[in-house]
């Protein structure tokens, strides 16, 4: 059956307006003048300006779209628009043109994020959180989220003559309209899903705290609140932003990123992370089983999935940190996200691997193996900045080893670097050398310095640690023994700093393998 909808063409304003053309131009122009080089290899990244979190992230008449937070006219979150990319296999990417900008008197102060479908009769619907604010009685300003939609053909987006579709009035009672935000939108038979956002009053725990609200619509433009699906009870972040939901593997994930989370689980990190939450669904409730990171390293937030048609989960996430805005002198981009990852749910727990299509643009192999490592060594053809580098470390029989180091990036001033402790049987990521700035302060007032490093317990014990990594010029991937952990940092050294060392602190043995990798 084909579920009703009452977008009609006609409702709709097709006109391209006057800002979003400005914005269109403005990228057209700035980059005609920038070489493909100045950017990664086969991550997405705006033209010019600056990215922020993934939306929209969906199949859309056979191709996989990339929407994201954009402002393109510096590299400092401004005013948002919605920047926009295609794919047919992941990793060789189109940019679009500009679709949403914050042209409308409901989302004048900013366009933010949502996700996007494709409906029953071709087109493509975006659902987004717009931002506004009205004037109060006292004349004092009140900002506002609410949820609006737009539909398009995959380059051309118009919004809906009805938004919005959700304010204030379809909260729980306990819930805040200022913090209304994040959509994802999914239907099952005839019928529309949204989990959203909100930070709501929790008597609980005697604050405001976030939590995720599931809706329902049947034409997608009266909704209904279905329930509450989980909150955070300020046990995990003060607020959760960017929610997903969906079955993997016969387990129920919600997928949420935490605001200003403070921990001393070693497993989890403190600041703006994204978290796992695995558990049961019964169609009405959502019952909590486990909490689990995402990502241990120090740069990935606010991650989204899609469903491909083949049935595989793939999830994109913004591969940077809240706490580590730092643009390098000369950029005329800022923000990447993500390659991204196939994921699947094995002995309770969520594995992450890079979507097989990377394969096809592996060239150049080049493998050595049980090569032993007690002093700094570097390795005939291993080297460079756009690379998988595939990783076995074990143990000398009858001999061993405190640390394996292995720094990538390097050159005599330079390097990041990655340390495993067979000992404590934990990794150490750092990127303290990578020409990052130091004790400067971010906006929320965090010292730089203190996540240069990062430092990550493993789940077991074993005689051999795997990793593969993928460097990507601006950019490392590590996925820890089959994807079981996984570990993301940024940095912007010169990409003539593209040596590889490895080091080992006793005798250590060593497989090496590695595939250049070109589009």
């Amino acid at each position: 059956m084909t579920p009703p909808c009452l977008f009609k063409k006609e409702r709709c304003n097709r006109m391209i307006s006057e800002k979003l053309q400005k914005a269109r131009d403005y990228v057209a122009e700035q980059g005609a003048h920038i070489p493909p080089e100045n950017y990664p290899l086969f991550h997405v990244t705006p033209v010019v300006g600056w990215l922020n979190d993934p939306n929209g992230f969906s199949v859309y008449k056979g191709e996989y779209h990339i929407f994201y937070q954009y402002h393109p006219y510096g590299l400092q979150w401004g005013p948002m628009h919605w920047g926009h990319s295609k794919s047919r296999d992941f990793v060789r990417w189109e940019r679009l043109p500009v679709s949403l900008a914050p042209d409308e008197d409901y989302d004048h102060n900013g366009c933010f994020s949502g996700s996007a479908a494709e409906l029953p009769d071709g087109r493509h619907l975006l659902m987004y959180t717009a931002g506004k604010i009205i004037s109060q009685e006292d004349g004092t300003p009140k900002k506002l989220q609410i949820q609006c939609l737009a539909i398009g053909d995959g380059v051309d987006y118009e919004k809906f003559s009805g938004n919005p579709v959700m304010d204030g009035s379809v909260l729980p009672p306990e819930g805040i309209d200022l913090d209304f935000r994040d959509p994802k939108i999914w239907l099952e038979g005839d019928i529309w899903y949204a989990v959203i956002v909100n930070r709501i009053r929790d008597e609980t725990a005697g604050c405001n705290t976030g939590a995720v609200l599931l809706y329902s619509s049947a034409n997608l433009e009266d909704w209904e609140l279905a329930g509450q699906l989980d909150c955070s009870h300020n046990e995990y972040g003060k607020m959760w932003e960017c929610p997903d939901f969906f079955q993997l593997d016969g387990k129920q994930v919600l997928l949420v990123s935490p605001q200003e989370m403070e921990t001393k689980d070693p497993a989890l990190h403190e600041g703006h992370v994204a978290l796992c939450l695995l558990g049961d669904w019964d169609g009405k409730t959502f019952t909590r089983r486990s909490v689990q990171p995402v990502d241990q390293g120090l740069d990935f937030y606010a991650p989204q999935t899609l469903l491909t048609p083949d049935g595989r989960r793939i999830m994109i996430g913004w591969m940077q940190s809240e706490f580590t805005k730092y643009v390098p002198d000369g950029s005329q981009w800022f923000g990447m996200f993500s390659l991204p990852r196939e994921l699947r749910i094995q002995d309770g727990r969520l594995i992450q691997s890079p979507v097989r299509e990377l394969e096809n643009y592996r060239k150049e192999q080049t493998v050595y193996q049980n090569v032993r490592i007690s002093a700094p060594l570097s390795l005939p053809g291993i080297c460079g900045r756009t690379l998988e580098l595939n990783l076995t470390v074990r143990p000398v029989e009858g001999e061993t080893y405190d640390n394996f180091i292995l720094k990538f990036a390097q050159n005599s001033r330079y390097f990041t670097s990655l340390t495993f402790d067979p000992i404590r049987n934990v990794l150490v990521l750092d990127r303290s050398q990578s020409g990052f700035p130091r004790g400067i302060k971010t906006p929320n007032g965090y010292p730089a310095g203190v996540i240069h490093q990062r430092t990550v317990p493993l789940l077991e014990e074993r005689d051999e640690l795997r990793l593969r990594v993928l460097l990507d010029r601006y950019s490392a991937e590590i996925y820890v023994n089959g994807g079981e952990q996984v570990l993301t940092v940024t940095f912007y050294t010169p990409q003539t700093a593209d040596g590889i060392i490895f080091d080992s602190e006793g005798t250590a043995s060593l497989d090496v393998e590695q595939y250049r990798l070109e589009i």
